[in-house]
């Protein structure tokens, strides 16, 4: 064997074994350590922390230390959180690739949650922009608590009045992404048309209705249950997709926005405009590669093609929250609740959000707590 086979082979033989090595050490999950103590000195609170990777009977509602306040935070007592797809991500571990931020092996950060509202407990001493009794909104991680740790400068704002926390604590994460997604990956102009592909979700719902906030004509698709729905909430056209395929409708549109990736990219383009939009935020469960493939494929046909396709993640953003809040004090943006939880029952409120059927958003209720 001539000796650049044999280095090639070599090469080839170290990749093979360095792929193994990664795939073996981010898809190992250990075991449970010990639950966080509580100092005799210190306050304590109820929580739901995840201390190992699984399903939601790994999760545990249990006493943890009350946050204090730094010089530039404030103590938020939270009065609901919302549930999202990211938590139960977060909760398995799935798919494996992001552990490599969340922790090999089990979560580097045992907090639960990110959607909150609330009113402010305390404030740091060098907060000005806040003050005790503020109705309040946003995104942090730990939101699973009854009281959270939140930087002044970070991803919060006031509650409009005419809105319940259940409703604003609704708002955070999937608000965010239908946003970023329409008016910052997607562009989309007044008078344009849009298609919302899984409008019945959690960011369907409010890609819907920030969509008619910019001015665009709307097409919404869901099932047959959720069709009133989605029209009630500003669709201009509904598709029944158990029904009518959108991509055989013959219309055009200049943004297509997917949460759900039931089509091929080829089927999409083809009620694409010529120089429309295609905005991919979610696609298929899976440990590996499922969950990959969309943004693989966005990238590998985008630069063959006049269409713009591609995939986005959404950042927590303290003036885009503002920016919602003025359209729910409008009466422009509402959240659709499905079903509310306790804190305790936060599992099943996982569990039920995991099978895909939820019609708009999942709530943790404080309020329903009992001790």
């Amino acid at each position: 064997m001539k000796l650049r086979y044999k280095i090639i082979s070599g090469m080839l033989t170290f990749l093979t074994l360095a792929i193994v090595a990664l795939a073996f050490s981010i898809s190992y999950t250990s075991d449970c350590g010990p639950p966080p103590g509580v100092s005799g000195a210190a306050e304590s609170m109820k929580a739901v922390v995840s201390r190992c990777y699984g399903g939601p009977e790994a999760l545990e509602y249990i006493d943890v230390e009350k946050p204090k306040p730094g010089p530039n935070d404030v103590i938020v007592e939270v009065k609901a959180a919302a549930v999202n797809p990211l938590d139960y991500h977060y909760m398995r571990g799935s798919p494996y690739l992001m552990r490599l931020v969340s922790g090999i092996g089990k979560p580097s950060d045992q907090r639960m949650g990110v959607d909150f509202a609330g009113v402010i407990a305390e404030v740091g001493s060098n907060v000005s922009k806040f003050a005790v009794g503020d109705a309040v909104f946003g995104g942090r991680s730990g939101a699973f608590a009854r009281f959270l740790q939140v930087p002044d400068d970070g991803a919060i704002a006031v509650k409009p009045e005419n809105v319940s926390f259940d409703e604003a604590a609704a708002v955070g994460i999937a608000a965010i992404t239908a946003l970023q997604s329409l008016r910052d990956d997607g562009k989309l102009k007044a008078g344009e048309k849009v298609l919302i592909n899984g409008a019945s979700g959690g960011v369907g719902t409010y890609a819907v209705q920030i969509a008619k906030a910019l001015g665009a004509e709307v097409h919404g698709v869901c099932s047959t249950r959720n069709v009133e729905m989605v029209r009630a909430l500003g669709a201009d056209h509904v598709f029944d997709y158990k029904n009518e395929n959108y991509t055989e409708s013959g219309n055009e549109y200049d943004l297509i926005v997917d949460m759900v990736g039931n089509q091929s990219l080829t089927a999409n383009r083809r009620v694409l405009k010529p120089q429309g939009r295609m905005v991919i935020v979610g696609g298929p469960k899976g440990n590996w590669v499922a969950p990959l493939m969309p943004p693989v494929k966005a990238a590998i046909v985008s630069p063959f093609v006049d269409q713009e396709i591609s995939t986005m993640l959404a950042e927590m953003e303290g003036d885009d929250l503002e920016y919602l809040a003025s359209l729910m004090a409008d009466g422009r943006l509402t959240s659709r609740i499905d079903r509310r939880y306790s804190l305790a029952e936060t599992a099943d409120a996982l569990r039920y959000l995991e099978t895909q059927r939820a019609r708009g958003k999942v709530i943790i209720a404080m309020d329903s707590m009992t001790e």
